[in-house]
């Protein structure tokens, strides 16, 4: 459906013994990145904002990606891309003709306690419509998240009319209840969501498992060099590492930032890995600030609210707090408010936001900090998708396998393009492409600095 500049993909011909997944809503592809690592084939991934839609073909160049709106979307399209995305991952396999496991997280921000939680809000619709397609495709199991706030009393009507209706459909739930906090599933931030899991039948799916422990932003960010030291992040959002940078890089302690770096395989990871170039620091544009701006940095305390800016500086010993996503062109483009970093005078890249959300460093963003830092903020972080797609497996007849064999990423123009001209590389419908509202042509950081606003890529 989309030219996505692939790289030539696997011909392996084996039957796949892996369950089948499609993502709704999938931004980036946190969310497809956590079912992977669990050993689900994410064979198609739907998602209307055509700079996110590339970002997520970029980064899974098997899988089919549908750049069109959820809210206008049939089964019938849904199953045709998911049968298109199977025969790329398993040629002379036959389509099963199934999805296993329908997946997502509809746009949360007219129940998250980040925006105004309105009522009203035509978002919130999203949620009955990710319930319609489960409805209509009958998948095996389903996984929704959304925000805390999904769950608060005002939005009884809306959520109970979810609940309801996937429970009339025969689907067996858990997680209705209370919220999760991906700072208990490995991730070094504290997020709570809720993770709402089905399967048909009478059995409903287990709860996501925490693991023991929790990671500090220390930990994180281990490895990562000071973006300040390279010249060409200025213009650019990718260097190469110096000699110093790349032996630190190579004796990270931290096993969490280890997995992440690639110096160790992330335990029981069964994603397809990627060829990349660890020798090369992505995601990692410099924002540059004014002396004033710096100075207010220098006298906020770690773990503190810098008071003009009202950015938080991140701790060194405990987790960050929610990264936030900003809004979209419909929304007015507001940036994401970025944490001060922990000992640098400056807001963090979106490289160490991908590290305190579990993106592993191959994982790519829009080079613009604008569109970057927004994917980060808007997605699932991948550590609780994969806790979550652990817990659906229970419910499914899998026992998946890793997969070894490497596969090449997609090509990097894709990370680049401003709306406009993402549009027609992923077939977007121009009548379904995301509204605009009438801006300036700066945009006002919310750390007091001013950008010109073609960073944003916005096209």
């Amino acid at each position: 459906m989309c030219d996505r500049r692939r790289m030539p993909l696997s011909t392996s011909r084996a039957r796949s013994t892996r369950p089948i997944a499609v993502d709704l809503f999938a931004g980036a592809g946190g969310m497809s990145l956590g079912f992977e690592q669990a050993g689900y084939d994410v064979v198609a991934a739907v998602e209307y904002d055509p700079v996110h839609a590339a970002t997520h073909a970029f980064n899974f160049p098997q899988g089919e990606v549908v750049c069109r709106d959820a809210s206008k979307l049939l089964p019938v399209d849904v199953m045709a891309a998911a049968e298109r995305g199977f025969r790329r991952l398993h040629p002379g396999v036959p389509w099963p003709g199934r999805i296993d496991a329908l997946i997502g997280g509809p746009p949360c921000q007219g129940f998250s306690t980040g925006g105004k939680r309105e009522q009203g809000d035509e978002r919130n619709n999203l949620l009955l419509h990710f319930v319609r397609m489960v409805e209509e495709l009958k998948p095996q199991t389903f996984c929704l998240e959304n925000v805390a706030g999904l769950l608060e009393k005002k939005f009884d009507d809306v959520r109970e009319e979810a609940f309801d209706r996937l429970r009339k459909a025969g689907y067996s739930l858990s997680g209705t209840d209370k919220p999760v906090n991906s700072l208990h599933f490995g991730v070094p931030q504290t997020r709570r969501r809720v993770i709402v899991l089905g399967a048909l039948g009478g059995a409903a799916p287990s709860r996501p498992v925490p693991i023991e422990g929790e990671v500090s932003v220390e930990e994180a960010l281990d490895g990562l060099p000071s973006p300040i030291d390279y010249d060409g992040l200025l213009e650019s959002d990718e260097v190469e590492l110096n000699p110093e940078d790349a032996k630190r890089r190579a004796s990270i302690k931290s096993p969490y930032a280890r997995a992440l770096a690639g110096v160790d395989v992330l335990p029981g990871d069964k994603s397809r890995p990627r060829l990349w170039e660890p020798s090369r620091l992505t995601g990692s544009r410099r924002t540059v600030h004014t002396a004033e701006t710096v100075q207010r940095f220098a006298l906020t305390e770690r773990g503190a609210v810098e008071p003009k800016s009202r950015l938080y500086r991140l701790p060194l010993d405990g987790p960050s707090r929610t990264l936030r996503a900003g809004t979209g062109s419909e929304r007015g483009s507001h940036t994401s408010p970025r944490p001060i970093h922990p000992h640098e005078n400056r807001v963090v890249t979106v490289r160490e936001a991908a590290r305190l959300h579990g993106y592993p460093d191959w994982f790519r963003f829009h080079t613009t900090n604008w569109h970057g830092h927004r994917q980060v903020g808007n997605s699932v972080p991948p550590p609780l998708a994969r806790a979550a797609a652990l817990a659906l497996l229970g419910s499914l007849t899998y026992a998946p396998s890793a997969l070894r064999a490497a596969i090449s990423l997609g090509d990097a123009s894709l990370l680049t393009l401003s709306r406009t001209k993402a549009q027609p590389i992923v077939d977007a419908l121009v009548d379904e492409l995301p509204g605009k509202r009438t801006r300036r042509p700066t945009i006002k950081i919310d750390d007091g600095d001013t950008f010109d606003a073609r960073e944003a890529g916005t096209g």
